[in-house]
């Protein structure tokens, strides 16, 4: 008995060694300043297309109405529209001050210019757009800025590849950055998000008489107002296209599953590149695409991004301050 009693701490011992590990392990900010480097670029693009009818699109008497949005809710403001800032605007001209503050906090945010400030002010700022084109333009877009303007503001995103870091260097401080815990909870926050992602798109699909059958890819890729190059020649292979459908509910499913393990690793991100730039490439949807091939960036290991971006950064960094570091 006692053996056993022993086997069962020393195994709650490992398994709580495991799981402080997992989340709170120091760990070098190169993924995170990747991350922030890429989303920060995303967010700029996709925010400063508002632009094009920015009146029509978040204005309070565009396309779709502020009044519009509080009917539903009675004469009260509805309290979720304190999430976005745009329901208090009543002026266009006010609205273009904040819609260019937005945009300069995500250029900051890019070029990693007073990271930590600029990501703090860039997630509020995001939701308040995804809020504010709700009904009429909230797409998986929207959400996956969020997702990523979230986790950067909790860790050292300018750590690395930012102005933030030839500054320092500038300054004379050329020491590497520290291993960080909140760089590590960040980005661990952020795979285990991408995996209730998958798993919550992949799981409804086991109901749907399409994906069932085989033939949702078929019919996703022969809907004219999405298609960008043809996938029409499927029709002559229906075996294949159903497939390819089967292996995308497998990969939802268990992405959650196999992404940890590192000889399946390569190919669940394989997947998602093939799966993500397909729907960039074949259907028109280049920014949702992008976006969710860089949530599935945050599983590279420091080293990994390390190897890719310190030879850029350093070029930069001695081209501008004369020192060659990452």
């Amino acid at each position: 008995m006692k053996g056993l009693l022993a086997a069962i701490r020393g195994y709650l011992s490992d398994a709580w060694g495991a799981w402080n590990t997992f989340w709170f392990s120091p760990t070098d900010p190169a993924t995170l300043s990747m991350l922030r480097l890429l989303a920060g670029g995303m967010l700029l693009y996709t925010h400063l297309i508002w632009s094009l009818d920015l009146s029509g699109f978040i204005g309070p008497d565009g396309y779709v109405p502020v009044s519009v949005l509080r009917a539903p809710q009675g004469p009260d403001f509805p309290a979720w529209s304190a999430w976005s800032v745009f329901f208090w605007i009543k002026s266009t001209w006010l609205l273009w001050v904040v819609h260019v503050l937005a945009l300069v906090v995500f250029a900051c945010l890019t070029v990693g210019f007073f990271s930590r400030t600029a990501a703090l002010l860039a997630f509020p700022l995001a939701v308040s757009y995804a809020y504010r084109v709700t009904p009429g333009a909230f797409f998986g877009l929207d959400k996956v800025n969020c997702m990523l303007a979230l986790y950067l503001l909790l860790g050292p995103c300018g750590a690395r590849y930012s102005l933030d870091r030839l500054w320092r260097l500038r300054r004379g401080d050329a020491t590497d950055p520290e291993p960080s815990v909140s760089a590590n909870l960040a980005v661990r926050l952020l795979q285990v998000h991408l995996c209730i992602f998958y798993l919550f798109s992949g799981l409804p699909k086991l109901d749907g008489s399409t994906w069932q059958l085989g033939t949702a890819l078929w019919w996703g890729a022969s809907i004219t107002e999405y298609r960008s190059v043809s996938l029409l020649w499927l029709a002559d292979w229906p075996k294949f296209a159903a497939l390819l459908t089967h292996a995308t509910v497998f990969w939802e499913i268990f992405y959650c599953c196999l992404v940890w393990n590192r000889f399946t690793k390569p190919l669940v991100l394989g997947m998602a590149f093939c799966v993500h730039g397909g729907i960039a490439l074949f259907m028109g949807m280049i920014t949702f695409g992008t976006a969710m091939i860089i949530a599935n960036l945050s599983f590279l290991k420091p080293e990994t991004v390390r190897k890719i971006l310190d030879p850029v950064a350093g070029r930069v960094s001695l081209a501008l301050v004369g020192k060659k570091v990452s």
